[in-house]
C-alpha cells in the first residue's frame, strides 16, 4: 500500500514537472513586460495562442484542448487530445481505452485528472499528453478493447504527425 502510494505521488510530480516546466517557461515569454503581473491562478499568465503542439499532426477522432489547472497549488496550462464529441458517443462496453503506436507496439499513456495511467474506462477521460510519444512514432491510435491483445482492439481515434 505505501509502494503504491509513493509510486503514484512519483508519477504526479514526474508528469506535473514534465508539463510545468516548458510551458512555465512559455508562458513567461509569451506575457507582454507591460501587463501587470497576474496572479499564479490567473489564465492570463498562458498564452493558449500558437503554443499547440499538435497543429501538426492529422487528427482522426481527436481535438487539440487546452487546460488548465494547478496540482499541489502550481498552476500550469497545458494542450492536450481528447476525443472529438463524435468519437466520444459512440457505444463502448467490455474493454479499456489504451494509447498504442502500431509500427512499433509501444503504449503510452493518458493524464487522468494530474496522473497518469495507462487505461481509462470512459471516453471523456481520454486525454493525450505524451508529445515526446506522439512525436517519436509517425501514427498513435486510441484503442477500444483489451490491452493485452492490441491487434484486436478497435480503433476509436488517430494522430499521424505530417512531415
Amino acid at each position: 500500500m505505501i509502494r503504491r502510494t509513493a509510486l503514484r505521488a512519483l508519477a504526479t510530480v514526474a508528469v506535473t514537472a514534465a508539463l510545468a516546466l516548458p510551458l512555465a517557461q512559455g508562458a513567461q515569454a509569451a506575457t507582454p513586460a507591460t501587463t501587470a503581473p497576474a496572479t499564479p491562478a490567473s489564465p492570463a499568465t498562458i498564452n493558449a495562442g500558437d503554443d499547440n503542439p499538435f497543429r501538426w499532426m492529422e487528427l482522426d477522432g481527436l481535438r487539440a484542448d487546452f487546460r488548465f489547472m494547478c496540482p499541489a497549488g502550481h498552476c500550469v496550462g497545458f494542450w492536450s487530445l481528447v476525443l472529438t464529441d463524435d468519437a466520444a458517443q459512440r457505444k463502448f462496453e467490455g474493454g479499456k481505452f489504451f494509447v498504442y503506436a502500431p509500427a512499433t507496439g509501444e503504449f503510452s499513456f493518458f493524464l487522468d485528472t494530474d496522473i497518469a495511467v495507462r487505461t481509462v474506462d470512459h471516453p471523456r477521460q481520454v486525454r493525450l499528453v505524451d508529445t515526446e510519444f506522439m512525436r517519436s512514432h509517425p501514427r498513435v491510435e486510441v484503442r477500444y478493447g483489451d490491452p493485452g491483445h492490441p491487434d484486436r482492439a478497435r480503433v476509436v481515434a488517430s494522430a499521424t504527425t505530417l512531415m
